[in-house]
């Protein structure tokens, strides 16, 4: 919770929650010191530890909703890789509960979007296998959650559970684009249904193979204007306006493009007019941008969502991107203010952006909504570092922009979805690489576990970083080292915000410090080791070395530790 000098914590806690009433109710109100998260020291934007998971390919906690909308998986593993596998909320909760993210350090999940995505499967690779929605990309109703994901009540539940332990939940959601169309779906509601056609389909679709798929559908059938229409969407059909050439107006991978931008009232798309169990409603005088800013922001006000993970934010204009941030202040200022208790804390609905390329500057981007920012410089340098004092440029460089008063702030990750994986025989030195960086950090499922990237085909080798999780062969060496690394991190703010100095090249020593925390860390240390810490730990005081567990005194301005075979040192005040 932000405090204020001079207020006491009770009445605090009792202007908070009325000033949440009134932004709720669509009054901004500022509490000194609380315009927004980034501006709060100490706060979760200041120091954001953020575990990115695929759900369906963490743990499969209700297997009753495997097989919906008659979603199959493939016998081979290679024609597979692109099926729902099973992994849903319940299986969250579940691991939540078992403190698998609390071990870590981790103070949010990223979740991929759990709302309800396209029923069946498109062409994946070179025609080569069934691609299906399981990553949340392929949005087919914004209003209803993936029956694969689960139910609604295991929905409260996950946040529940999360919001219970400290950790936030964060939604990726797509403004950019809806799914594409499949087969499943345009059968299902796209009509009419004549002697030969079911609407824009060739009878027998049923029978369609990545190798024929596009030979089912008739893409000048004028059928198409009932599936999402020429008002809301860009897309190469009869009826429809073409991509085009710019950032904003073009087709993604030639997937449709949301007319966000356009200020034309519309109505329902003639899809979701068409789909009975919907829960979108038509509004009067509202844009394509109004409805899915509502859409996306109903999940905050229904169930707490604290934030989002927005994707393609290069391909939005960032008015809609401003839009969406303010309907998500209040919607959760809304839902906290309804469920008193319930919250993680006081902060506000916070949201980073997929920018690709973007680094650690400071840009337009943060005035549009964005209190943070995916960091794309991070992986390909981290990974270049090969001795622990090569971090060290890094570490110098992002602190420098990212330390303390800085107003914004970065997630840096080492593997991702989009990416590649880090070498999977280097997870300890990028353990150390990601989690001791100043910034925010983004771990993705698995890397703290070694897990193995899947089979993939050429055509497609990021399907290979989205392998299930490997329950059954963690490498506990691995698993052991990211949680003492990431606990330390979450106990220091000082690590993501703190004025950084190197201290020794041999070790590879540095001390970071704000005015309220500081930390000394060592690498490549071995047998026992002799530290500086003057100025950082007064002589007579006692420091505590959080990974090995030992307990020093410090002396003549220097502290002397045994070190853990591991040979990191990470030097804390002890308590």
């Amino acid at each position: 919770m932000i405090t204020v000098p001079g207020i006491e914590p009770a009445l605090m806690r009792r202007l908070a929650h009325w000033a949440r009433t009134l932004v709720a109710a669509g009054a901004f109100v500022t509490l000194p010191g609380a315009v927004r998260a980034a501006d709060v020291p100490g706060s979760f934007a200041d120091n954001p530890i953020v575990y990115f998971v695929i759900t369906d390919r963490f743990v499969d906690g209700n297997p009753a909703n495997d097989h919906a909308y008659g979603r199959r998986r493939e016998p081979d593993a290679r024609d597979d890789i692109a099926t729902f596998h099973g992994g849903d909320l319940a299986g969250l909760t579940r691991k939540v509960r078992q403190g698998w993210f609390s071990q870590l350090g981790v103070n949010a999940i990223w979740i991929t979007a759990p709302y309800e995505q396209i029923h069946g499967w498109v062409v994946g690779g070179n025609k080569q296998f069934k691609h299906y929605a399981y990553h949340g990309y392929y949005a087919l109703d914004y209003t209803r959650l993936d029956r694969s994901m689960g139910t609604e009540d295991e929905l409260r539940e996950f946040v529940g559970a999360a919001h219970g332990r400290g950790i936030r939940v964060l939604f990726d959601v797509v403004m950019n684009h809806p799914g594409y169309a499949d087969i499943a779906d345009l059968a299902e509601y796209v009509g009419p249904v004549t002697d030969r056609k079911v609407g824009v389909l060739w009878k027998g679709y049923e029978r369609a193979t990545p190798a024929d798929y596009h030979s089912w559908i008739d893409y000048n059938d004028p059928a198409w204007l009932n599936w999402w229409g020429p008002d809301w969407v860009r897309a190469g059909l009869r009826g429809y306006t073409e991509g085009g050439s710019d950032d904003y107006t073009r087709q993604l991978a030639y997937l449709p493009d949301f007319k966000t931008e356009s200020p034309r009232f519309v109505g329902l798309p003639p899809l979701l007019r068409h789909k009975p169990d919907t829960a979108a409603k038509a509004l009067p005088h509202a844009t394509v941008r109004d409805y899915l800013v509502g859409w996306l922001t109903q999940w905050v006000r229904d169930y707490g969502i604290d934030g989002f993970r927005c994707d393609t934010v290069k391909n939005v204009e960032p008015a809609s991107w401003t839009a969406l941030k303010a309907a998500g202040l209040k919607a959760l200022a809304a839902w906290k203010a309804a469920h008193a208790g319930a919250e993680v804390d006081d902060a506000p609905f916070w949201m980073t952006g997929e920018y690709w390329g973007h680094g650690i500057q400071r840009d337009a981007l943060f005035d549009a909504g964005f209190d943070n920012m995916i960091n794309f410089d991070f992986q390909a340098r981290a990974s270049a570092a090969r001795r622990p004092a090569d971090l060290e440029p890094l570490f110098s460089e992002y602190a420098k922009a990212l330390a303390a008063p800085a107003n914004y702030n970065v997630l840096s990750y080492i593997s991702s979805h989009d990416t590649a994986l880090f070498d999977r025989k280097r997870l300890i030195e990028g353990a150390e690489a990601l989690l001791l960086a100043p910034g925010g950090v983004q771990i993705f499922y698995g890397d703290e576990t070694a897990r193995a990237p899947g089979p993939f085909f050429a055509s497609d080798p990021q399907q290979a970083t989205r392998s299930d999780m490997n329950w059954g062969a963690i490498d506990t060496a691995v698993l052991a080292h990211w949680r003492k690394l990431g606990s330390f991190r979450a106990r220091h703010v000082a690590l993501a915000r703190g004025r950084h100095a190197k201290l020794a090249d041999a070790p590879y020593t540095f001390s970071r410090r704000t005015a309220d925390d500081r930390v000394i860390v060592a690498l490549g240390a071995q047998g026992r080791v002799s530290l500086p810490v003057a100025g950082l730990f007064a002589d007579g005081s006692k420091v505590h070395d959080a990974y090995g567990g030992t307990t020093a005194t410090v002396l003549g301005g220097s502290v002397t530790i045994a070190v853990d075979p591991a040979g990191v040192v990470l030097l804390e005040s002890a308590r």
